[in-house]
């Protein structure tokens, strides 16, 4: 932990570009928005120049590993570079609701969240504010911050972003949420997310290597991919679930959802107005058996009881 935590700090003082210079000319997710956001202008996420952040909690629900007995400090920021249709998290990835803060008061926030007991802190849908959320936690070990860092985020990630985080991030949690690029645009905006949430997720195992725990078992170090079963789309479960077997095997940690609900404007969308079955639900886990998956986190008691 130490040398990691050690060459994090090096590569702070050895020409990795500053938060100005990133979002001069912006380009931190698949999108490459290109906008000034130093000068006010906003692209698809929304973002500005300052991270925005929308709450800071003590949040006991992340899977086992990650929240513990003690719970996940959670520093949810507002804005996105996609749009889920069912998001559930939609005033403050879509509409932006939040409060700005400098890389000084993110920082402090980091060390309150230590102060209150927290095995870590977790930055959600940090991608948007990448640059500013690593200067903070340069920040914050420098005034003596040591726990790990948590980058949670929807997986549709640039490799040149995750580039600057490496040594920075000590546990990734991404999203793989599509195959299909006619899914991925309807559900998210998305068409090209498996190009680019397959590379992400190879450039953060070779960073950081699969999920490791402590005596404790509570992580310390690693990826632990999630994964969020639609409704009536199993078979892209399916194929998701085969492709990450394809480029990783079945030592690589999943984490299958079944909690999802149609939020925003899923209640209105046909096909996504519902929730998942616990059929449905249980097919996803049979999909993982047989594809020999070792290490599975499941919500049996996510799902509605039909079995349709």
């Amino acid at each position: 932990m130490r040398a990691h935590i050690a060459r994090a700090t090096e590569r702070s003082t050895q020409g990795s570009p500053p938060a100005e210079k990133l979002l001069s000319v912006c380009r931190l997710c698949p999108r490459e928005c290109g906008v000034n956001r130093l000068e006010g202008e906003r692209g698809f996420c929304g973002a500005g120049r300052l991270a925005r952040v929308a709450a800071v909690s003590v949040h006991p629900g992340e899977e086992p590993p990650i929240s513990g007995t003690r719970g996940s400090g959670t520093i949810f920021f507002s804005h996105c570079n996609m749009k889920c249709l069912f998001c559930q998290n939609y005033p403050i990835s879509q509409y932006g609701n939040g409060r700005e803060m400098d890389a000084e008061t993110l920082a402090g926030e980091m060390l309150r969240l230590r102060e209150r007991g927290v095995h870590n802190v977790n930055f959600v849908t940090p991608t948007p504010h990448a640059p500013q959320m690593l200067e903070a936690v340069l920040l914050a070990r420098g005034k003596g911050f040591d726990l790990p860092v948590v980058y949670n985020s929807n997986g549709y990630d640039a490799l040149e972003t995750l580039a600057l985080l490496d040594g920075g991030v000590d546990i990734y949690l991404p999203d793989a949420k599509y195959l299909s690029a006619e899914l991925a645009d309807t559900a998210s905006a998305t068409p090209d997310y498996a190009r680019h949430n397959g590379a992400a997720i190879d450039e953060m195992v070779r960073q950081v290597g699969f999920l490791s725990v402590g005596a404790d078992g509570i992580a310390v170090r690693g990826v632990l991919v999630r994964h969020l079963v639609l409704p009536g789309r199993v078979g892209e479960t399916e194929a998701v679930l085969a492709q990450l077997s394809e480029r990783h095997g079945p030592e690589l940690p999943l984490s299958l959802m079944g909690q999802y609900f149609p939020a925003w404007q899923a209640s209105t969308t046909d096909g996504f107005d519902r929730k998942v079955t616990r059929k449905e639900y249980g097919r996803a886990i049979e999909a993982a058996e047989l594809l020999g998956f070792r290490n599975v986190f499941i919500q049996e008691r996510s799902c509605p009881s039909a079995t349709t």
